[in-house]
């Protein structure tokens, strides 16, 4: 009975209207995050590191003198790579979801005073679109842990968990807007489910590009060629959601949603 009510319970959270339009709007922070010149440059070299650990595991035990032994050993290595790369993002998910709880938790323990938080926060949510945009130098530096996780796929997720610390202040902007949004939500299950959305939107492409698929390839080249055009929107768009919480039209527009919804049998209970 516990599980089903807890089931139950994510259920009806994850699927609240107002929430899923913040959790496309973290997706969508997420991603822009990934396409950043501190991240995507990286890309390749997290994935070739990911690759050795991966590859450091176990020696391959295909006869590669022959045709079909080779084939067999390289869809091997590449699923082990695959592999590499979900442990990896899964390393970072945890950091990132355990901020977004955090800061959903906090949020909810401030919740008499959520207006003028909202403002607060969306004033830097504000300054943080600047720094995307390079209006405020040398705000966006990464501080990088010292030392690497141990060969083998064991490797992979704190390889991750790295990379989550490390490059927080680097992925600041589009993460602190997040963090906004799980505060503005007030509930630690939010918060970590906005946590979530924010990691599909970096990890994803992550995965793309080990698994090879050349549409990923060719859109990470693509936003390497255009870092200043994604930097721009990415900016534009942490200044309108700036906007909207400083103005109080995000919060009255999530509590238009949750009326309409309301209204139409679509809504779930205001958790």
């Amino acid at each position: 009975m516990l599980a089903a009510e807890v089931g139950q319970t994510f259920s009806q959270t994850v699927f609240d209207g107002p929430l899923l339009v913040a959790m496309g709007v973290a997706a969508l922070v997420g991603l822009i995050g990934f396409a950043s010149p501190c991240v995507l440059p990286l890309v390749p070299g997290y994935l070739a590191y990911v690759a050795g650990l991966a590859g450091a595991e176990s020696a391959p035990s295909a006869d590669t003198s022959s045709p079909a032994g080779g084939t067999r050993t390289l869809t091997r290595a590449r699923r082990r790579v695959v592999v590499g790369a979900l442990l990896f993002v899964l390393g970072f998910t945890a950091v990132f979801v355990s901020f977004g709880a955090l800061f959903g938790g906090l949020g909810r323990l401030l919740l008499e005073h959520q207006t003028l938080i909202n403002r607060v926060l969306g004033v830097v949510t504000i300054v943080l679109g600047l720094v995307f945009l390079g209006r405020i130098r040398g705000a966006q530096r990464e501080f990088r842990l010292p030392g690497r996780p141990a060969a083998g796929l064991a490797g992979a997720p704190l390889l991750g968990v790295v990379f989550g610390l490390g490059w927080t202040p680097c992925l600041g902007p589009t993460l602190g807007a997040v963090q906004t949004l799980a505060v503005s939500e007030g509930s630690a299950l939010r918060g970590a489910i906005l946590g979530l959305a924010y990691c599909l939107g970096l990890g994803v492409p992550f995965v793309l590009i080990a698994l090879g698929l050349r549409s990923a390839l060719a859109a990470s080249a693509f936003a390497r060629r255009h870092a200043g055009t994604v930097m721009r929107i990415g900016g534009v768009l942490l200044i309108v959601l700036g906007v909207l919480l400083v103005t109080g039209a995000w919060e009255s527009l999530m509590v238009t949603l949750r009326a309409w919804l309301g209204s139409t049998g679509l809504g779930t209970s205001d958790l």
